[in-house]
């Protein structure tokens, strides 16, 4: 490949995910690592795009600020999707399983999923304690604390202390962004949570549509390497899946 479409090939990464990893671009170009550094260092000369540690990010991703969308906003995104993966992830629960479901709407659409036997359900998300009130075959535990009410997620000290104290078969996270091995979210205290959550979990597993991928939000709160599974959908290309392969499960 000529150096001008290679290099405007890793710019054209860029913009479409926003930030790339040297080690990506590398398998979706075939070429060496050292000319892919090479490249980056001259495209941040030229300005074309950003360098950061490991990799290059679009100049329209460093200009954005974060916004964090609303609960409304984001159940209007990628709804198939999300409906879809909703009901794989839910086919991992057993009667009388003990679960956590965090917040967010692709674990909201697993309530409608779940088996219809014993389980013991708890969650930190007002919403999905909301759609589980009716289920008279679920024990159902809302964990209290300070009200995110962008997210309907209950967060902050109180929440950190009782979770500490429950014993939990399988977790149930959803993620706003997933670059290399690390998955991310928007807000501090959430993360903060769920990073606890998955720590007590005998099983932990993620929930993200294909679009997360190669994206960061503010703030890393896990490892995949420490996951069991993540379930996306069936959107997700060949190459990105056995490029996050090499991390955890992936299902879809």
């Amino acid at each position: 490949m000529l150096k001008t479409k290679r290099q405007q090939a890793i710019i054209e990464l860029c913009e479409v995910h926003g930030v790339v990893t040297v080690k990506f671009i590398q398998e979706q170009l075939k070429v060496s690592d050292m000319t892919i550094r090479r490249d980056l260092d001259e495209l941040a000369s030229q300005n074309r795009l950003i360098r950061v540690h490991g990799g290059a990010k679009s100049l329209d991703f460093e200009n954005e600020r974060p916004v964090e969308l609303s609960h409304g906003e984001k159940k209007q995104l990628h709804s198939r999707e999300k409906e879809y993966i909703a009901q794989q992830a839910a086919a991992a629960i057993q009667e009388n399983d003990t679960i956590f479901l965090g917040p967010g709407t692709t674990i909201e659409l697993m309530t409608k999923y779940l088996p219809a036997k014993h389980l013991r359900v708890i969650t930190n998300s007002l919403p999905v304690f909301n759609l589980l009130t009716a289920n008279e075959k679920h024990d159902l535990y809302l964990i209290g604390g300070e009200y995110r009410n962008i997210t309907g997620a209950f967060v902050g000290s109180i929440a950190n202390e009782t979770i500490q104290k429950l014993s939990i078969q399988k977790a149930f996270v959803g993620v706003n962004g997933i670059t290399e091995e690390y998955v991310s979210t928007f807000s501090i205290e959430e993360g903060k949570f769920q990073q606890l959550v998955l720590d007590k979990a005998q099983q932990k597993f993620l929930v993200a549509d294909a679009n997360k991928f190669n994206h960061s939000d503010f703030y890393n709160f896990y490892s995949l390497k420490e996951i069991n599974a993540l379930y996306t959908d069936d959107t997700i290309s060949d190459s990105v899946k056995n490029h996050y392969g090499q991390y955890t499960n992936i299902i879809h």
